[in-house]
């Protein structure tokens, strides 16, 4: 019966012959409202799993016990999330990377049920103090809505990824309070690409998600503060390059360690089940420890002491306890994002800096909260390579436009850093081992997935071993590509005449015009082979410097199946991108 509703719900629509991008920012605003109610029932799931953990069973306990229990409180919770996962037997992914293959290589197919499943276990981690963050899940958990919604209308692949990218959009613009911030997030991370089809719908369902999540959690900026104008003095441009690389260089750091973090802990003697227990404990000895500023509930809440207001070297520890606590929370099996710690780990770090550049130089030149609304930005940036979803995140949370100019500066210099002291960041690295290279979203997934069969130049003109200078010269007259092959009459390879070897022979000829012989200026380039990718294929191109490369059969006798040039490569891929999105 319902799936009568949407074949009549398609056929209104159909019937009215409305314009493909209204049809879509329509849809788009459904997704908005589905995945900002979505935002409000994960955080009340968050509240309740909170109050069963942690709550409830504190007033039972002795407090002289305390640190025992917390940490065996969080450890509980942290069991419980990688059971249930455990116990449904869904497969590993369900977070924002996850989202990104499903864009780029499933059509944008994401099942319902596995992200509910890790939605609940992500509201047992954050609701008994596991660090993680909330951003992720209901990130996924839109992107499931636009998904669901956009296969039960039997969409298009490419009109299914919109939605899903809406649904994203919608999540963090509600988390957050940022519409703007989620419909970059969408268009950086999840489809990586800033197509016109998908800028207005996204948009809609990012603003549409963020308006419906306010009723219930408000609509105020998430830090409010006197205005910064003052901390943002011309003088002070030339200190924020160096807040710029320590979030460049701590990035860096904490990717690292979230990508080592799975296989150390697994690589941990006793069974499964007792990973998640210890890494809980850990992870609520290391919140205790703090004295309670590393604690939470599951929501953004960063206590206003980390901004500035406790010694430099206090501020400074506190963010590399957030990244270990965070990496033993994910890598022990816990459920949650990486978006929110990230946060936290640049406040205490941009503020720690902030304070003892305060102290070393004075004058009121460095306001250390100031340092430490930036420093969300740059770590943002330097660990989820999404500068422009930093800058517009942190702007929107503090609504002043004095922090424009210093967002920009120490997102760009931290990503920049970190890309050069980290091959991944914490997205594509997750995807990276896995065998996914997906670094610039779906425009690298589309070179990933193309082969060289695709694009061969099989009617290429070539020569034989034995011709001679003038049939090359004739040859060459008659062809649009700047190399001839050389191929044996039987169809066997030999080897490539380029341009460059081609000009030399015919200005130094002379009396040689009649000896020299195609295979005397063969080169044995670089071949390429049919089932290859456009990815690889262009790497060699640029390996060699050469601007078309011959493919071969693969065996003892390579054969000659035609040329591949980067012309031909353009022609496909654009063809490709013009379905993808």
């Amino acid at each position: 019966m319902s799936h009568l509703w949407w074949v009549r719900i398609l056929a209104w629509f159909e019937a009215r012959n409305f314009d493909e991008g209204a049809t879509l920012m329509v849809f788009g605003a459904i997704v908005g409202v589905v995945s900002g109610l979505g935002v409000v029932v994960f955080y009340r799931l968050i509240d309740f799993s909170h109050f069963i953990f942690i709550e409830w069973p504190a007033p039972w306990l002795p407090r002289y016990a305390v640190v025992v229990y917390l940490p065996l409180l969080t450890a509980i919770g942290l069991w419980a999330a990688w059971f249930i996962v455990r116990r449904t037997r869904i497969a590993e992914g369900q977070n924002v990377p996850d989202v990104q293959v499903a864009v780029a290589k499933r059509d944008g197919v994401i099942r319902t049920y596995p992200v509910a499943v890790r939605t609940v276990a992500s509201a047992f981690t954050l609701g008994s103090g596991g660090s993680a963050g909330a951003e992720g899940p209901v990130a996924v958990l839109g992107a499931a809505v636009g998904s669901s919604l956009g296969r039960r209308l039997r969409l298009q692949p490419r009109h299914v990824k919109i939605l899903v990218g809406c649904g994203a959009a919608a999540g963090i613009a509600g988390a957050f309070n940022a519409p703007f911030a989620g419909a970059f997030f969408a268009l950086e991370e999840v489809l990586g690409s800033f197509a016109v089809a998908a800028f207005s719908p996204i948009v809609i369902a990012s603003v549409v998600g963020a308006l419906t999540v306010r009723p219930f959690l408000g609509d105020s900026p998430i830090f409010q503060m006197a205005s910064a104008a003052d901390s943002h003095v011309i003088e002070s441009a030339l200190l924020y390059p160096i807040l710029g690389i320590a979030c460049g260089l701590a990035s860096a750091l904490y990717a690292r360690l979230y990508l080592a973090a799975p296989g150390a802990i697994r690589r941990m003697p006793g069974p499964a089940w007792l990973q998640p227990l210890a890494g809980g404990a850990l992870t609520g000895l290391i919140v205790l420890l703090s004295g309670g500023l590393l604690s939470g509930n599951g929501h953004l809440a960063i206590p206003a002491s980390i901004f500035g207001g406790l010694d430099w070297y206090v501020l400074i520890a506190l963010a590399f306890a957030k990244i270990l606590a965070t990496v033993i929370t994910l890598g022990a099996g816990g459920s949650g994002g990486v978006f929110t710690p990230t946060l936290f780990i640049g406040a205490a770090l941009g503020g720690g800096l902030g304070v003892l550049g305060d102290a070393a130089i004075g004058g009121d030149l460095i306001d250390p909260k100031a340092w430490a609304l930036v420093g969300m930005a740059g770590m943002v940036a330097g660990a989820t390579r999404a500068p422009l979803t930093a800058i517009f995140m942190v702007f929107e949370m503090t609504d002043d436009y004095s922090y424009v100019v210093p967002l920009m500066l120490v997102a760009v210099i931290s990503f920049v850093t970190a890309k050069r002291y980290s091959a991944h960041g914490l997205y594509d690295g997750w995807l990276s081992a896995r065998g996914e290279h997906l670094a610039h979203g779906v425009d690298q997934a589309i070179m990933e997935r193309l082969r060289i069969r695709e694009a061969i130049d099989a009617n290429a003109r070539t020569v034989e071993p034995g011709a001679t200078l003038d049939d090359l010269i004739a040859k060459a007259s008659g062809t649009r590509h700047v190399v001839i092959p050389v191929v044996e009459s039987t169809g066997e390879y030999v080897g490539l005449i380029t341009h460059h070897a081609l000009r030399e022979a015919i200005v130094a000829r002379g009396d040689l015009a009649r000896l020299l012989l195609a295979e005397d200026l063969a080169e044995p380039v670089e071949v390429l082979h049919p089932g290859q990718s456009f990815r690889e294929a262009l790497g060699a191109m640029n390996t060699r410097g050469m601007d078309a490369l011959p493919v071969v059969t693969r065996g003892a006798t390579p054969m000659f199946l035609g040329l591949l040039t980067r012309g031909d490569i353009l022609v496909a891929y654009e063809r490709e991108l013009t379905h993808a999105v």
